[in-house]
């Protein structure tokens, strides 16, 4: 076998390698959990499941702080994410009074995870 089908064959391998080789997210801190419990319980509903026949279709939160806005075009912070829960925004109601602090620290906690 000629130097370059060898070098070929090798980049063909190590590309069909690769592609099974995705990079597991960390694992969940204790906060982060707790924030995937209340997502699930007071969010997925609407944002993933559409379960209550919504006929505009929220955004997907998954990796909703990868990018530097939000799907309102609004910065991606937690300041500007928990103004939007409390207060609501457009046809998401506001969830004032439903989340104590330290459930608003863990749900953001819980949309950060695996965005860094």
């Amino acid at each position: 076998m000629s130097v370059r089908k060898s070098a070929t064959a090798v980049l063909a391998l190590a590309a069909m390698l690769s592609v099974g080789c995705k990079k597991s997210p960390p694992p969940l801190t204790e906060d982060e959990a707790a924030g995937q419990h209340l997502y699930n319980r007071s969010c997925a509903h609407c944002h993933e499941e559409n379960d209550l026949g919504l006929r505009k279709i929220p955004p997907s939160l998954h990796h909703v702080f990868a990018n530097q806005t939000l799907p309102s075009g609004t910065p991606a912070t937690d300041d500007q994410v928990r103004r939007i829960l409390l207060e609501g925004k457009g046809l998401m109601p506001p969830f004032a009074g439903r989340f104590s602090p330290v459930e608003m620290q863990q749900l953001l906690a819980w949309l950060h995870h695996g965005t860094e």
